[in-house]
């Protein structure tokens, strides 16, 4: 008898989870794995236990879908149809070549599309030093989105987080960035994030919003195509008003930071409105004392296994059909990594491949009518969202505002000034040149966090950086890979 198809989901977020449960329901052998100690994501991002959160729903919306998440989760574990590796970081998904037959045909009860099944390497714990090998007939990439942080005369300053960094610290650790704080960028998350600051007992000064109201004007006609959709999140929204109009905090449209201010820490911050063009219009400029400014400009997928992989991309989103596959035979997509969405639209991407996953593993063709509601879904809300990129895109001329002595790449210390100079003196005209010449981006973090506003102060689109591995890893690791044990085994799950 044939062991049950295996697949290895990577990110236990909404997309993963909704996939491992759509899978595991069917059959499928899963295997969860996740760099986080428990599972949710940055949206569903637990509290540690040790701090003993009494309200934990109260740091989360949508917690009802989580409970329904977490304890289906809870069941497949105890049934042994899941497995949940916590603390697990992928640095690496390998592809096999398909095993053939006698005859020529594929192996029965996988995916009869040419793969030859995956190893996902990881490296546990905290250290991140401990090598571990999972196998699986298939893979789903979940791997969600980081923040696009774009710099300005004093980002740098201690005290400054990101938008999505100081929600982490507050749903995780229970801690506020400061006191007194400035939320400030653009884009959906900022409300929630203000919101969340102030009921926590933080003083919220002020939320710095750079979007201009009259853009919703302009792609009313969209908005308007998904009116359930738009129903949903006008009632969201309104709710966070009214949260932060209890709390009395100023909301500033169509303004952006100039500078953040202070000695050793952040103390203060600029703000300043913005004209019709997106510049900043002279003697509109205000300062804010703060001692913590959370700030944002939206999301980024995360591709870098989906690239490694060698799977198609579009635009700067992993490219999938309907079924949520890339053109990797035995590799889908599901979440942020394929567009920023949020979390309903990943839990939606996320059945649709879960079931595909469990039919095209048994070698069948899946049920579109299983899938018809989450599909109906996904349309939607990607019109919706593509509508809101539109509508909270960074001011136009926001490199206007970085000097030449602000820092752009901090891993590696390059200033505005050499990536101009890189431009302008020596004829760069790709962040990959700019890289060469300046460093920028060659750190810690490979580009990730300076990569868009190089590419603005170059003057060109920013374009995903394809890399081998999706983290750094040790040396010894990298040495030992593909090792076998006593009997002729690689270590996995």
């Amino acid at each position: 008898m044939n062991e049950r198809p295996h697949l290895a989901v990577v990110g236990a977020g909404p997309a993963g989870l909704a996939a491992a449960l759509a899978a595991a329901g069917r059959g499928v052998r899963v295997t969860l794995i996740d760099s986080a100690a428990e599972a949710g994501g940055q949206f569903y991002r637990q509290t540690a236990a040790a701090l003993g959160a009494r309200r934990p729903q109260a740091l989360h919306h949508q917690w009802r879908t989580w409970e329904r998440l977490r304890d289906g989760l809870a069941v497949h574990i105890e049934a042994g149809r899941i497995t949940h590796l916590t603390d697990h970081h992928v640095w690496f998904v390998e592809r096999h070549d398909a095993p053939r037959g006698a005859d020529g045909a594929d192996g029965p009860g996988r995916v009869a599309d040419g793969a030859g099944g995956f190893t996902a390497h990881a490296l546990l714990g905290p250290e991140q030093e401990q090598p571990v090998a999972v196998r699986a007939d298939a893979v789903l990439l979940a791997t969600g989105g980081y923040e696009k942080v774009l710099p300005f005369p004093g980002w740098t300053l201690p005290g400054v987080v990101t938008a999505g960094g100081a929600q982490a610290m507050l749903k995780g650790g229970l801690v506020l960035p400061g006191r007194t704080a400035v939320v400030a960028g653009t884009g959906p998350l900022l409300m929630p994030v203000a919101a969340g600051l102030a009921a926590a007992g933080a003083k919220v000064a002020a939320l710095v919003e750079s979007a201009d109201p009259r853009a919703f004007v302009r792609h009313a006609r969209t908005l308007a195509a998904q009116p359930a959709t738009s129903a949903a999140k006008l009632a969201e929204g309104a709710q966070y008003a009214a949260e932060l109009a209890r709390h009395r905090v100023r909301t500033l449209v169509h303004h952006t930071v100039v500078a953040a201010h202070g000695s050793g820490r952040l103390e203060a911050v600029t703000v300043a409105a913005l004209d019709g063009d997106g510049r900043i219009r002279p003697g509109t400029e205000r300062r804010i004392p703060c001692d913590s400014l959370a700030v944002g400009h939206g999301m980024l997928p995360h591709t870098d296994l989906a690239q490694a992989l060698g799977c198609r991309l579009d635009g700067l989103n992993v490219a999938v059909d309907d079924e949520q596959r890339t053109d990797v035979p035995g590799v889908w997509a599901a979440g942020e990594t394929t567009g920023i969405g949020g979390a309903v639209l990943s839990m939606a991407e996320g059945r649709i491949a879960g079931l595909s996953i469990a039919a095209r593993l048994d070698s069948r063709t899946p049920d579109v009518r299983s899938y018809q509601a989450a599909a109906k879904a996904r349309t939607g809300l990607r019109e919706f969202f593509a509508a809101l990129e539109a509508v909270y895109a960074p001011p136009a001329h926001w490199t206007e505002q970085i000097t030449d002595d602000t820092v752009v790449c901090r891993c590696e210390e390059v200033p505005a000034s050499a990536i101009r100079e890189a431009v302008d003196e020596l004829g760069a005209g790709d962040v990959r040149t700019v890289k060469l010449l300046t460093r920028a981006g060659m750190g810690w973090c490979q580009g990730r966090m300076c990569g868009p506003a190089v590419a603005g102060l170059a003057g060109c689109a920013p374009e995903p950086s394809r890399r081998p591995f999706a983290r750094p890893v040790p040396l010894g690791v990298l040495a030992r890979a593909g090792e076998t044990d006593d009997q002729g085994n690689v270590t996995a799950y």
